[in-house]
């Protein structure tokens, strides 16, 4: 189980590292989701283009923090790995919602474009097109999480699902690359 959860960590580092230098520092956190707002046209200044932003950025913070690491220093894959490991996985329900849910939410808030308080297909596509999924992988991705078949996802159904993919117990395309 741990080979599997270092290959998606290492999958998710990777898809951080735009620029392929073996590092990630808080632009790239930004980056993504700054790709995610423009996905769904929104203003990056509106109050759920900030919530994104701030997301990522408060989840760089922390891990950064986990690491010592100065606000203008990096972190390697091996870093990366090591507080991941520990912050999130082996922390468990406690580390993810710490950690991740907060940039869940605030996405998955983005991504709820008609404000039904659940994420159709289409908009569930378009977030993780916007992370670096293709669309077939998308759709695979959307009827395994869909587990009562509604064409529907709450924002429960998603944060699960993304915190069992990191855990190794789901096995769905939820990263890209």
């Amino acid at each position: 189980m741990l080979d599997v959860r270092s290959e998606r960590l290492a999958r998710r580092f990777r898809l951080w590292d735009t620029d392929g230098n073996g590092h990630v520092d808080r632009s790239d956190f930004e980056a993504e989701g700054r790709r995610i707002v423009a996905a769904f046209g929104e203003d990056e200044q509106s109050p759920r283009g900030r919530a994104v932003l701030d997301s990522y950025l408060a989840m760089w913070e922390y891990l950064a923090a986990k690491a010592s690491l100065a606000p203008e220093d990096t972190l390697s894959a091996k870093q990366f790995d090591r507080i991941a490991q520990t912050e999130i996985i082996l922390m468990g329900n406690t580390g993810f919602s710490t950690v991740l849910r907060p940039t869940i939410s605030a996405t998955l808030d983005l991504c709820d474009t008609d404000g039904d308080g659940q994420v159709n297909p289409a908009e569930f596509r378009r977030w993780i097109e916007a992370i670096g999924v293709t669309k077939p992988h998308a759709e695979e991705a959307f009827d395994q999480i869909d587990e009562n078949h509604d064409g529907q996802l709450s924002i429960d159904e998603l944060a699960q699902a993304v915190r069992d993919y990191h855990a190794g117990l789901l096995d769905i395309p939820l990263l890209g690359r």
